[in-house]
């Protein structure tokens, strides 16, 4: 299981689908080449330089936290199950209502939909809360995610970052 990266009352706390294989194995986030999270949180202005995954310690100095929907490692997100997705958007629910970010940033669409039975979601910010915080939704920044680039992943990080 991956470990969260977690500071004292985070601006924003990062939420992606589960671990990849890379990601487990070499225990940072968005670890795989491809991924478009680091260049696009770089490109965004949410750090003065692109971090490499191995720097994820880094982020609580900048306001930043990141963790997980689902713990369980996979190849594809397309694995998991969707109890698996509504558990995890439980348990996600309870971690929030205790660090307590300004924003909860989940970082794909479809499991945000599944996870919390909203079917008519879309990228951006939300109507409801998840465990009393504010939600905005952005595109996975998986490389299989060919729907989005890391310029227009950027771009949604960076309205979001517009938003605080």
């Amino acid at each position: 299981m991956l470990d969260d990266v977690l500071g004292p009352s985070p601006d924003v706390l990062f939420c992606g689908i589960n671990p990849g294989l890379m990601s487990e194995a070499t225990g940072h986030h968005f670890a795989r080449p491809g991924n478009r999270f680091w260049p696009a949180l770089h490109l965004s202005g949410f750090t003065p330089r692109l971090l490499a995954p191995a720097e994820q310690h880094l982020l609580p100095s900048y306001g930043l936290g990141i963790t997980n929907l689902v713990p369980r490692a996979s190849a594809k997100a397309s694995e998991l199950t969707r109890e698996e997705l509504a558990r995890g958007g439980a348990d996600l629910a309870s971690k929030v209502a205790r660090v307590r970010p300004k924003v909860l940033a989940v970082l794909g669409i479809s499991a945000y939909r599944t996870a919390f039975a909203r079917p008519k979601s879309v990228i951006g910010p939300q109507d409801e809360l998840v465990g009393g915080v504010r939600v905005w939704v952005l595109p996975n920044p998986s490389g299989l995610n060919a729907h989005w680039t890391v310029t227009t992943i950027a771009g949604e990080m960076a309205r979001l970052r517009a938003s605080l």
